[in-house]
Order: structure tokens, then C-alpha cells, then sequence
């Protein structure tokens, strides 16, 4: 490498599993091997539409964006969030007249119903597409959708994120958790999110890309205190505690390394909207090595 620091642009969440995962890197923990990273941090539904033009060179993206760029970009084989029995739930305000249990009682019961979803290009939409089929929505931010319920603009709500550790201090009832279901069906987790690099950047620095990466997640695994520490002003109405379980929900073991059950879930979920013509083709899963 030149003497001359590289820099590459990283687009995030402000969200504390994303700042946790990148605590080491943002906060030189860790030998940034001369790179520098200039942070970007916005909304998922942003990142997915910036990665559609190529904008930034690695980014958090929804699974279901990544069938849109993935002949940009490639995935990088840790940083996912993966819901392993869990994930993205549909709510309703608490005074609705909601009593179904099975699945076609919940299918039949939100047929009809308008939906708040958080971006059409989230894993959360692609998973309640396969749960349900074609349904009557609004997309709104991740964070007003509470708001739009109780503003009765919406019959119920896809939330994701802290959404599905406050819905019930927040006046609203679970209708289904799209993860425990995916597990139900497929024995799977539901993949959700990943980070991908562009495939143009140079293989040599992909793999340097890719280690530093790696490392500020063990990094911040081997050092959870001072990481959560780190998340708490990315924590929306969550003490410590609750960010802290949060955050142990989307950092795990499949974020260090999809394995091959993360990299088959990937394939299975892709696969799935597909066959039912929910994205215009399967696309080649190509991870960085």
C-alpha cells in the first residue's frame, strides 16, 4: 500500500447491533491495516436504494435488496442479521379484535387489513410477502410506524428492530413473528440483513476488507461491555439492559460467520420469492473469500 491512507465509504444503521459490530473499526480498536472508513450512517430502506446505484463500497443491506445488486456487490460472509426462531413481527394497537391463532386464521384476519411496512426492499417485507401474498399497504419509516397505527392509518404494523422488544409497553399486541415462523417451516433462521462489498475493489484489499471487518466483530464480542457502551446513543428507547438483549438477538455466531446454515437460509429465502415471482430472478449468493 501507498503512503497514503485508502478510504472507503461504510454505509450503516444507526441501530446498536450495527454500532456495536462497528465499534472497533469506528473507534480505531483494531489495526485498520493504513485504511481509513468515512461512515455513513442511514436507514436500511437508504442503504438498499444507494446500493441499487453503487454508491458507497461496503454497506449493511437488506437480504432482499441483495437481489437487486448482486452483480455489483458481493456479500461478505459475516456482519449478518440473521433471526434464528425470531424477527420481524406484524402488531396491532392492543385494542384490536384480533383472537386467531393459526395461520390461516391470521392470514384470513389481516386480509383486507392495511399494513405499515417499514420499505418494499427490507427482508421484513419479502418475509411477510411469503407468509401472506399480496396485501394492502403504506411504507412509512421503521420508527413511525407505532405512530401510524395510532394515528389510524394503518390496521396493523411490520416492525423491525427495537419495535420488536417495545411493541407491547407501547400499546400493541402480536399478530405473528415472521422468524418463528420461517423456523417453523423451513428449520432455517430468517436472514434479514448482510454487508456487502463492490465487487470492482481489488481482490488483494477485499480480503483486508473482509479480516478488519471480521475482527471488529470479535472485537466487540470479546469486549461486550464497552461496546454496548458504545450502542446506548443508537438505543431508541432502550436502557442498557434491553439494548443489550437487543443487540445479543443480531450479533451472534451467524454474524461472525454465516456458516452453512446462514449461507442455505440465504439461498432457501431468495429461492422462495422466486418461485412465487415476489423478485424478477434467483440471483448467484457470491460471498467474499
Amino acid at each position: 500500500m501507498s503512503s497514503e491512507p485508502t478510504v472507503f465509504t461504510l454505509g450503516h444503521s444507526p441501530d446498536p447491533d450495527d454500532a456495536f459490530m462497528f465499534y472497533a473499526m469506528a473507534k480505531n480498536k483494531i489495526d485498520l491495516r493504513g485504511y481509513r472508513f468515512e461512515h455513513r450512517l442511514e436507514d436500511i430502506q437508504t442503504l438498499n436504494e444507494r446500493a441499487t446505484r453503487g454508491e458507497l463500497h461496503i454497506s449493511a443491506i437488506s437480504i432482499h435488496a441483495f437481489a437487486y445488486v448482486s452483480d455489483r456487490y458481493a456479500l461478505l460472509p459475516c456482519g449478518a442479521s440473521m433471526g434464528d426462531g425470531y424477527g420481524p413481527m406484524v402488531v396491532v394497537p392492543g385494542d384490536a379484535k384480533f383472537d386467531a391463532t393459526s395461520d390461516d386464521q391470521i392470514r384470513a384476519w389481516l386480509s383486507g387489513r392495511k399494513i405499515a411496512i417499514p420499505g418494499r426492499m427490507t427482508s421484513a417485507y419479502l418475509a411477510l410477502q411469503l407468509y401472506l401474498g399480496d396485501f394492502d399497504h403504506v411504507v412509512v419509516p421503521f420508527d413511525q410506524i407505532f405512530d401510524t397505527m395510532k394515528a389510524g392509518k394503518a390496521d396493523a404494523g411490520l416492525i423491525i428492530h427495537e419495535g420488536q422488544l417495545t411493541y407491547a409497553r407501547s400499546g400493541f399486541r402480536k399478530v405473528i413473528d415472521l422468524g418463528e415462523w420461517w423456523k417453523r417451516v423451513t428449520d432455517l433462521p430468517l436472514p434479514l440483513g448482510g454487508n456487502v462489498l463492490r465487487k470492482d475493489i481489488p481482490a488483494p484489499v477485499q480480503r483486508d476488507l473482509l479480516a478488519i471487518m471480521r475482527e471488529s466483530i470479535d472485537y466487540g464480542l470479546a469486549h461486550r461491555d464497552e461496546a454496548v457502551r458504545h450502542s446506548m446513543p443508537y438505543a431508541r428507547d432502550m436502557d442498557a439492559k434491553l439494548a443489550g438483549k437487543f443487540i445479543g438477538m443480531y450479533v451472534n455466531d451467524f454474524t461472525r460467520d454465516y456458516g452453512e446454515a446462514g449461507r442455505n437460509a440465504i439461498r432457501e429465502f431468495l429461492h422462495a420469492a422466486s418461485q412465487r415471482g415476489y423478485i424478477d430472478k434467483e440471483p448467484t449468493v457470491e460471498f467474499v473469500e
